[in-house]
């Protein structure tokens, strides 16, 4: 990889870290509204959209981290294309991220939401999402340290 191909990458990475930085401040404050709300036999079509709200952030979140910021680091590294639990595994190795086992659970989860038609499975989902999001957030906290001591990312450009 040539200087010029690494210096689109490092934009790209930039691009793509503010989007996800959006994308977890919006997570973590569905999060939040999500928690207050609690269990309830019934909810209100208010309290219905806000778990769906949750549900559909999470599942944006995770596909910026694993298929944009996760990938675009990989090119970074000059490293080949693997599958993706592969992928996982060897950036768990190199310190990328904290748990391979915590992101595959984040990836099998947006999945199951992804593919959940029916309103009331998705509030079945939602105690999960709830636990997941911390996993999914522990893990971008994770690699931010990665990018930082790679100098990939400058803690002055973090919001």
């Amino acid at each position: 990889m040539n200087n010029d191909q690494e210096d689109k990458l490092l934009e790209l990475l930039h691009s793509e870290w503010n989007l996800l930085e959006n994308s977890v401040l919006t997570l973590l404050h569905s999060l939040k509204k999500c928690q207050g709300i609690g269990k309830k036999i019934e909810y209100s079509f208010e309290e219905q959209e806000s778990f769906d709200s949750l549900t559909s952030k999470f599942g944006r979140t995770s596909d910026l981290f694993t298929q944009k910021i996760i990938r675009t680091i990989w090119g970074l590294l000059h490293e080949p294309f693997v599958p993706f639990i592969d992928l996982l595994n060897i950036s768990e190795k190199i310190g990328l991220i904290c748990s391979a086992d915590q992101m595959i659970a984040v990836r099998d989860l947006r999945n199951q939401i992804t593919h959940e038609y029916i309103p009331e499975a998705l509030h079945d989902l939602v105690p999960e999402v709830m636990d997941l999001t911390r996993g999914l957030v522990v893990n971008i906290d994770c690699c931010r340290k990665f990018l930082v001591n790679r100098e990939w990312i400058r803690m002055s450009e973090l919001r």
